[in-house]
């Protein structure tokens, strides 16, 4: 395989000539294949199918008497607090238990702040003009939609292997009452699969905003989610917080959307006392109660933390061989031609591919027209745009281990051609 960079144009015209004939013939092929979002796959979920089999009589009752069929327990019944809390490092009290999507969590949230306003601040978000929010780039695309729908002016903030570049965020939130938040996916980010270093959290939890209702929605959705022997490491964010009094400035949440069922979770927000009082009052005039039976089926399936881990260690026996044949597959494909760069995580669910600016949009395109479906270019940015139009994710988790390997040679495939076609363009 040749060095694309160090070919002349005509060997780059020869070269494109032969990969075009290539998928030509792909194409022709009628593919059908999805690696366009992180999703399990049915022999994954099947994983979990145990906890449906317990005995739903043996579900009715919490360990204090409470008869989950029925209305009560706005945050939750105890054992579900007490596990999850666990697993984040907080007091039970400090956690209410939501349902199956913590990203349904987030948006409620964000609408709570915009029309009711949070703990500790003056008036609502809605109610103070232009808002403006922080975005780490690459980032989740569901995060940017809420603020897109919201009309919140979204500032892109680089990302490192470390974590956002706080010089830049706080330069952003000590300055600017209209910066209300920042999104955060601080373990094994999407998509990079980047977790944040102690010297990143903490300087999250010392932040002095200037809007005194500013806050951290940290998404910690693939905390258990690690899938090598080492698994990264992350401080606990609140009790950085603890050393500068910023507690009340984090929202947490997480979800088992990927410990067991997707479609039926069970989602989890974890906050200050204050934060957790504060959103108890707006959400009993929302609600009487998420459900409650499937909190407890949760938590008499996995039973403790050692349950989770134990748990999870078998879906990453399942994951890791996909994510060790798509860099594989990247490494033969790609690495050569030298015309690309991509992470290799040590969990979550994504790998981030950065190929040369200019090249994804087509990449995708691509890939769609023989039957590849990936998610859309600059997706991982806010408002779709990838200012440099070179980033793409790739969700390994979906396809079956042959599809897998075909959407693989195709990205290459596409890719590649992708490059030679950019590169030409620059001769002219």
């Amino acid at each position: 395989m040749n060095d694309y960079l160090h070919l002349s144009g005509e060997e780059r015209r020869a070269e494109l000539q032969a990969l075009q004939a290539q998928y030509e013939k792909v194409r022709e092929c009628g593919l059908k294949l999805d690696m366009s979002r992180g999703k399990p796959d049915p022999t994954q979920l099947n994983l979990s199918m145990d906890m449906l089999s317990q005995n739903p009589y043996d579900l009715i009752y919490s360990r204090k008497g409470t008869d989950v069929r029925n209305y009560g327990e706005l945050a939750g019944v105890d054992e579900a607090k007490e596990l999850f809390g666990e697993i984040l490092g907080v007091p039970m009290q400090n956690v209410i238990m939501g349902g199956q999507s913590s990203l349904c969590l987030m948006y409620d949230s964000f609408i709570k702040a915009l029309v009711l306003g949070v703990y500790g601040g003056s008036k609502p978000w809605g109610q103070q003009g232009h808002l403006r929010f922080l975005c780490p780039v690459p980032g989740y695309d569901r995060h940017f939609r809420i603020c897109e729908e919201f009309g919140v002016e979204m500032i892109s903030i680089p990302m490192s292997p470390a974590g956002p570049d706080m010089d830049l965020v706080r330069q952003y939130a000590e300055s600017d009452p209209s910066v209300k938040g920042i999104w955060c996916v601080p373990k094994y980010s999407n998509p990079q699969g980047y977790t944040y270093s102690a010297e990143t959290v903490r300087a999250f939890a010392a932040l002095k905003p200037a809007a005194d209702d500013f806050r951290i929605f940290w998404d910690n959705a693939y905390m258990v989610h690690g899938f090598r022997e080492q698994d990264d490491e992350l401080l606990n964010i609140f009790e950085a917080c603890k050393e500068y009094g910023s507690e009340d400035m984090v929202y947490e949440f997480m979800s088992t959307s990927k410990v067991t069922f997707s479609g039926a979770g069970v989602a989890v927000f974890a906050a200050s006392e204050h934060n957790v009082k504060h959103l108890l009052r707006q959400m009993s005039v929302q609600t009487i109660g998420y459900d409650k039976i499937n909190q407890l089926r949760h938590v008499r399936y996995l039973k403790s933390v050692e349950g989770v881990r134990a748990h999870m260690k078998k879906q990453a026996d399942y994951l890791r061989p996909k994510f060790d044949f798509t860099l594989a597959a990247l490494d033969s494909g790609l690495r050569d031609c030298r015309i690309g760069s991509w992470t290799k995580p040590n969990g979550g669910y994504f790998i981030s591919y950065d190929g040369l600016p200019g090249t994804a949009a087509r990449c995708v395109q691509l890939c769609a027209d023989a039957g590849v479906r990936l998610t859309p270019a600059g997706a991982a940015y806010p408002y779709g745009v990838d200012p440099e139009d070179k980033n793409i994710r790739i969700a390994p988790t979906f396809p079956s281990f042959a599809d897998l390997n075909m959407s693989m040679e195709v990205f290459c495939l596409c890719q590649r051609i992708a490059a030679l076609e950019t590169l030409l363009a620059k001769e002219n």
